[in-house]
């Protein structure tokens, strides 16, 4: 992380971003290159810009293309330019507004008591990522969608899959199988939906699936593959991003003891700022891709059509010029302008508001049960797209 740190803030004090060749991928074509944009401000200006930097051409998630066989189960609204993302996105948005999270508020806050109370019972020494930070998301996402408790283990271990990178706990050891596990783990997940989809189309419930599988806005409804690769982008962003923040958060309490002292002297009075602080130094999702449409010329660089660029939000929530002491943990910083839910734009993440409620429930939970609790060493993804911790023991 030293290294990744030192890196980053070489290459923000370039008159000019820097380019890169793409890494060399056996399941896709290797294209011309990239910039590495990693200043807040060229982030803010590309994100405002969607119809220059584009989402669309080749995929948002990845450095190279995707290949045409990606984009049945990962060509979701992610990976979409409007008006079809637009579409996506407005029959989906419903679900995630703070009026209808307010809603299930209580199933949050009994799922965290529930957790916390395994983890007295298990005791000290357990691994914090699967016991805790893993199981609040995994279980409001699929309690959301109607997924079944027994479905859980099978939603977490493929959605782990597809954002494990090339960490071989996660894609296996042989580089030339990731393609295939890739492939499957989206098939499977699709699979799940879309047979939950049809048996809610004739016997429809509360759940978030009846309401898209029968919804009808404007005219407008989700088809089964639009549902499948939803559901996909669901479970993946929607429970790696939130664990990885939870993670890091009480990795960042445990390395910084003066700011847990001052969230517990008043809880409710910090807990905003220092949920927006976690997301910044935690920065779970590295970069997103854009290709650009047209030549177009930002902060002095004119960039061609048919170029690529990519969004270090990792790097841009360190940019000294936006925030002061960068790498320092202050659960009082205001203001925090961060990109950790992505530059603002259509792509601005639609879980913001749930993740924020849940990594609030989640440490006011564990910081009135087990105020000591500490976070040890963790062992980190290998993977450049998520900052994700696999595991991280710890103690209390």
């Amino acid at each position: 992380m030293a290294e990744r740190e030192q890196a980053f803030e070489l290459l923000r004090g370039l008159r000019t971003p820097a380019f890169f060749a793409e890494p060399e991928i056996s399941f896709a074509p290797k294209g011309p290159g990239y910039y590495a944009l990693v200043k807040h401000a060229d982030i803010l200006e590309a994100s405002r810009a969607p119809d220059v930097f584009s989402s669309g051409q080749g995929g948002a998630t990845n450095i190279p293309d995707m290949p045409a066989e990606f984009a049945e189960y990962f060509g979701s609204m992610i990976n979409m330019d409007d008006p079809r993302h637009a579409r996506l996105r407005r029959i989906v948005s419903r679900a995630f507004t703070p009026k209808m999270i307010k809603q299930f508020e209580a199933d949050v806050e009994s799922a965290a008591t529930k957790i916390v109370d395994d983890l007295l019972a298990k005791g000290p020494g357990c691994d914090f990522v699967t016991e805790v930070a893993a199981r609040l998301p995994l279980k409001i996402i699929c309690d959301m969608m109607g997924i079944p408790e027994r479905d859980y283990g099978f939603v977490f271990d493929r959605s782990n899959v597809i954002l494990g990178g090339f960490d071989p706990e996660f894609t296996g050891p042989d580089i030339d199988k990731i393609a295939e596990r890739l492939l499957t783990a989206g098939m499977e997940l699709q699979q799940l939906v879309q047979d939950l989809a049809v048996r809610r189309a004739d016997e429809p419930t509360d759940d978030l699936t009846s309401s898209l599988v029968n919804a009808n806005i404007d005219g407008e409804r989700l088809t089964m593959k639009e549902l499948g690769s939803f559901f996909i982008l669901l479970v993946v962003a929607g429970n790696e991003t939130t664990r990885n923040a939870i993670s890091y958060g009480l990795r960042l309490l445990t390395r910084n003891p003066d700011q847990r002292a001052l969230w517990l002297s008043d809880f409710d009075r910090h807990t905003p700022t220092a949920v927006e602080e976690i997301v910044r130094l935690a920065s779970p999702v590295n970069f997103m891709r854009r290709k650009v449409t047209r030549d177009h010329e930002m902060n002095g660089h004119l960039y061609r059509e048919g170029e690529k660029v990519l969004l270090y939000y990792w790097a841009a929530n360190r940019d000294a010029e936006v925030f002061a002491d960068p790498g320092r943990f202050d659960i009082t910083r205001q203001p925090n302008p961060h990109v950790g839910f992505g530059g603002p734009g259509p792509h601005f993440c639609l879980g913001a508001h749930l993740a924020r409620r849940e990594i609030t429930v989640m440490f006011r939970e564990l910081l009135s049960r087990v105020p000591q609790i500490e976070g040890g060493k963790p062992d980190r993804l290998h993977s450049s797209f998520i900052n994700g911790i696999k595991h991280m023991e710890c103690t209390f």
